[in-house]
């Protein structure tokens, strides 16, 4: 890497300081978006993953446990167990799909859709913890999104 493309701060010698990686501040960024978030979805019965798969279900109630993996980023292996809980947790029922038996649909029970009411200010309280504006928030997260998918096109381009 050239000077030119190194980013400002890092130098030729110390090129793997840790406050100089962009995926340390994404990681440590990440971990302190959960923190902020346990206590509001404690209230709620729910863990960050949990809630994850219940804003996916409250956009699409019905879908396809493939369809949540895939807007999730998740593997069945790692959405399986969460979506039992929530089952458990009277949250959501799990079918085979009719037209397809392999395949398994989520719907919200009862219990689900009145959940989100319950969840409405969480948006607006971890906003509120950010200190920051709301266009700026989109800004980064529209950054954020085309970063994770140049990451992903990168992988499937190497296989």
């Amino acid at each position: 890497m050239n000077d030119s493309a190194k980013p400002s701060g890092t130098s030729a010698l110390n090129h793997l300081a840790l406050d100089d990686q962009f995926c340390f501040a994404l990681y440590s960024a990440s971990h302190a978006m959960t923190k902020t978030y346990k206590p509001l979805l404690d209230k709620l019965g729910l863990t960050y993953p949990q809630y994850l798969v219940m804003l996916v279900l409250w956009e699409q109630d019905g879908i396809l446990v493939k369809d949540i993996g895939a807007r999730l980023f998740l593997d069945s292996g790692t959405l399986t167990p969460l979506l039992k809980r929530l089952e458990g947790n009277g949250l959501v029922a799990r079918n085979r799909d009719p037209g397809d038996e392999r395949q398994v649909r989520i719907s919200l029970t009862a219990a689900g859709r009145t959940l989100r009411e319950r969840a409405r200010d969480i948006p607006s309280a971890v906003l509120c913890a950010s200190k920051s504006e709301v266009a700026a928030l989109a800004r980064l997260r529209d950054e954020l999104s085309a970063i994770r998918n140049d990451l992903f096109r990168s992988l499937d381009d190497s296989h």
